[in-house]
């Protein structure tokens, strides 16, 4: 998958009653995570060796689940849950359709859009295994990393860039919609104030 090496490649089913039993999950956890997925297989497991790199400090391998979907439009709190009670680095490939979507939980739940399952490549760039997994996090999330900042520094500053485009749009759909002249010319004075917040 990917075009991965050889080497990294698994073929481990992971059956949902195993994950339900070992994290003692109740009905409610369990009913919700049955309505996305339907199936979860470790299709690879990246190390080291396996890739000929360095070993990482924080890194000791990697793995890529593949997550069979029920439905498109699946809950992101179920992706997140399963990142959370497995203890690992890991990469999972949602599956529905025909149509693949890579996410991975590193501070927050990054995702891919949706793509054709043959046209997409996972590029292992790094020296160390640190250095792979933060830039397949860079590939996921389409993040630019700015001088200066460390890929957790620039995860939070593209989110606040984010809250602060949304309230910005909000705000001018207020303006112009607001009919009193003053409110409207405070309103506009706020987007001002933030756009060059965002150009800071």
């Amino acid at each position: 998958m990917f075009g991965l090496p050889k080497s990294t490649e698994l073929k481990k089913q992971l059956p949902k009653n195993a994950i339900y039993a070992k994290f003692r999950m109740n009905t409610a956890a369990k009913e919700k995570i049955d309505a996305d997925i339907s199936r979860i297989t470790i299709v690879n497991e990246v190390t080291a060796e396996k890739i000929n790199v360095d070993k990482g400090e924080e890194v000791g391998s990697f793995f890529v689940m593949h997550v069979a979907l029920k439905r498109r439009d699946f809950d992101e709190k179920n992706i997140v849950t399963l990142s959370k009670l497995i203890p690992q680095k890991m990469l999972m490939v949602l599956e529905f359709d025909g149509k693949i979507k890579i996410t991975t939980f590193h501070t927050k739940l990054m995702q891919t859009d949706w793509k054709e399952i043959d046209s997409y490549t996972l590029e292992l760039k790094g020296l160390n295994l640190d250095k792979v997994w933060e830039n397949i996090i860079v590939q996921i999330g389409d993040v630019t990393i700015e001088q200066g900042n460390t890929l957790e520094q620039q995860i939070v500053s593209d989110d606040k860039k984010q809250k602060l485009l949304k309230e910005i749009e909000r705000l001018e759909k207020m303006a112009r919609n607001e009919k009193q002249p003053k409110k409207k010319f405070e309103i506009v004075q706020k987007i001002n104030k933030m756009k060059k917040g965002l150009e800071g």
